[in-house]
Formats: C-alpha cells, structure tokens, sequence
C-alpha cells in the first residue's frame, strides 16, 4: 500500500501587517518556512493560530484574542520573523544559488516605513526587485518597520517579507544626500 509523502510543518511565530491591524501570532508552515507559505499560489489565504489584534493606531491596546483568524495574504504587508532561518530555506529566500550583494534599503507604503538590508544577485534595478520573478513577497533582513503616522508602532526584526504589490518607493540608503 503507498504511503503519502509527508510534508514537515513547523510553528513560526511572526507579527503580520495590515494598512489597518496588527496581528501576532503563530502560523504552520511547510518545509519551505514563511517564504514558501507566503508565496504559494495555491492559496489566497492563510491561518494564523493563537492570534492577538490590535488596530495600528492603538498599538498597545488589544482589539480581541482568537483561537484561527484567516488573513488574505494581498492584504498583508510585512511579516516580521523573530528568526532569520523562519524566512525558509535561503536558496529559495534568495532565489537561487548565487553570490549576493547586500543593499540598505528604504522602503516605504501609504502606511509603513522600512529599512533594511536587501541581499540580491547582481547591481541594484529597482525594476527587477520589483517584478522578476512570481513571487510576492520578498525578503529584507535586519529590518526596522514603522507606521508613519504612528511612530509608537515600531518593530525591529533580524528578518522581514514585505510585500511588493504594496510598495511605494524603494531608495538606497547609499544614495541617500547629507
């Protein structure tokens, strides 16, 4: 009799970012860790286990605790990892085996700031890190997020996946003016 191929799940805790809520929590990924969940095609959505809300502009207050919420992965845009490794495996991170630069970024939307240090194959194309590939959620280590209009909201994260969809600039830190 076959037996089917299991799939190892683990438990990463991570605090998920939505232009009105943030969420932490706990979700199951497979083998290919936050990076691999977060850019599957397969699903629209995910479950987050053991989920806190609170709405960004109360950061401190707690809107409501929930055994399951399900967020519209669209909808969601940075999660920021306690853990480097949780992003998955770095080939699959990183797309591919090869050598990388590393690039201090700002990152922004109508709601957060980001900096960090993106770590890309090749000279820095804006266009590129913008539309190459399927996958919509990228990789920014040693990152510091904020909320704009709410600078309480302030979180620093060895590891982050922002989405691109919702981004409205990305600068290098280099190129930055005194």
């Amino acid at each position: 009799m076959p037996t089917e191929p299991t799939v190892t799940h683990r438990l990463i805790a991570a605090d998920f970012l939505t232009t009105s809520y943030r969420v932490v929590g706990k979700v199951m990924t497979p083998n290919t860790g936050m990076v691999g969940l977060l850019n599957d095609t397969t699903t629209s959505f995910m479950e987050v286990l053991d989920a806190k809300l609170a709405r960004l502009h109360m950061p401190t207050k707690l809107v409501g605790e929930y055994k399951v919420i399900d967020l519209v992965k669209t909808n969601v845009f940075a999660v920021c990892l306690t853990r480097r490794e949780d992003i998955g495996p770095q080939a699959l991170a990183r797309g591919g085996y090869q050598n990388l630069a590393k690039y201090p970024l700002r990152v922004t939307t109508q709601v957060y700031e980001l900096e960090g240090t993106l770590e890309w194959a090749g000279r820095f194309d804006f266009a590129t890190v913008m539309v190459e590939g399927i996958r919509d959620f990228v990789p920014l280590y040693d990152t510091t997020l904020t909320a704009i209009l709410i600078p309480a909201l302030r979180i620093e994260s060895p590891a982050v996946l922002f989405n691109r969809r919702m981004v409205d600039l990305l600068a290098l830190i280099s190129d930055k003016q005194a």
